[in-house]
């Protein structure tokens, strides 16, 4: 019987495993996941500084030192756009390089880790089964096609469909995170954001309707970004589960964390915040319903993740369906080119867990 079985060991995953061990070592944590590590996995690698923040809080810091900062943020359409320097630097790191080393911190905090593809997750009256495993609670972080989500008998909300690549770093795009958005309904954009080692990862996604193939998605990505295909390779595509108006998790022993309970910004694609922050709130959520003698860490969860979400989610919900209209989405961008404190909120929305402030409300609908 363990304390903890953690289904997937990616940012999410290795999160829930360090926010409960860092406040209670003696916890019995199993880290499950169907690949070893290190292991690569679509995703367009940007990380927030906020991402750090939360992981200094348990612990884990100097993770991204031997990796260069990219300072600037491009935002365009068409002929609108804006180039500024973000208040503080973000990263684009691999997810070969980032998830291994969480998954080291989780391991060297006292987890263990296992290499198993889940195929059954049934709540029984004293434990959760995981196949023929057991436990007092589960976290489902398993990804957007989460089995722990299905099992639970909950359905996936709406979703983009991406594919990201390698390619060599044009000078012209170097040292920053360039976004393009495309024509049509958004979210709808290309990215090319510069590693800092030469190398850059590029992709294309869009909201998921009629099936685009491999090919529409690479000449979308070469269309709004001329070049960024050459040289390219690793190539894989990816769906994301996009975040709605609200979310509250059920209660219960069972929580699901990061794109496994759609938590995927529906403005910019980001997801590795949303991963990491929900994580160690689901860890800590745990470990506050066993010291109650309960088995319902999922209200606990819901309060904490409450607190650090709600008025986010329901604002950049707002904010992506303002931005299906051409004129609120240029305004925007004019805004953010006009006025730094207005870029820099858009960056916070975007990027992190943000709000809609009153200055870029006006900017926008200016």
């Amino acid at each position: 019987m363990w304390d903890l079985i953690i289904v997937g060991a990616g940012p999410a995953g290795a999160s829930a495993a360090l926010g409960a061990l860092t406040t209670d070592p003696s916890l019995s944590v199993l880290l499950l996941d169907r690949h070893e590590f290190p292991r690569d996995k679509a995703c367009g690698d940007g990380i927030a500084p906020h991402v750090l923040d939360l992981l200094a809080g348990v612990g884990v810091t100097g993770i991204l030192d031997d990796w260069t900062p990219v300072r600037r943020f491009v935002l365009n359409r068409g002929a609108v756009g804006v180039d500024r320097q973000m208040a503080r630097p973000t990263w684009v790191v691999p997810r070969t390089v980032f998830d291994h080393r969480l998954v080291d911190a989780a391991r060297s905090a006292g987890a263990e880790f296992t290499k198993r593809r889940v195929r059954e997750v049934v709540v029984q009256r004293q434990s959760v089964a995981i196949d023929d495993l057991h436990a007092r609670f589960v976290v489902g972080a398993d990804g957007a096609h989460s089995v722990v989500r299905r099992e639970l008998g909950l359905k996936a909300g709406p979703a983009a469909l991406a594919i990201r690549g390698y390619a060599p770093t044009p000078a012209a795009r170097a040292a920053s995170q360039v976004i393009a958005y495309g024509p049509g309904r958004q979210p709808s954009y290309a990215w090319s954001f510069d590693r800092g080692d030469g190398w850059s990862n590029v992709g294309y996604g869009e909201l998921l309707g009629a099936r685009p193939t491999r090919s529409d998605l690479l000449t979308n990505l070469e269309t709004l970004l001329p070049g960024a295909t050459e040289g390219g390779k690793s190539w894989w595509g990816h769906h994301l589960p996009l975040a709605g108006w609200s979310w509250r998790p059920r209660s219960g022993p069972v929580l699901l964390a990061g794109d496994a309970a759609g938590l995927i910004n529906p403005m910019t694609g980001e997801g590795i915040y949303y991963a990491v922050a929900t994580g160690l709130l689901a860890g800590g959520a745990i470990v506050e319903a066993l010291r109650a003698g309960s088995s319902d860490a999922g209200t606990p969860y819901r309060r904490r993740t409450s607190r650090l979400l709600a008025r986010h989610l329901r604002d950049t919900a707002l904010v992506a369906q303002l931005s299906r209209s051409d004129r609120i989405l240029d305004g925007g961008i004019r805004a953010a080119a006009e006025d730094q404190a207005v870029f820099d909120d858009l960056v916070e929305l975007g990027l992190a867990d943000g709000v809609l402030t009153r200055r870029l409300l006006r900017s926008i609908l200016r």
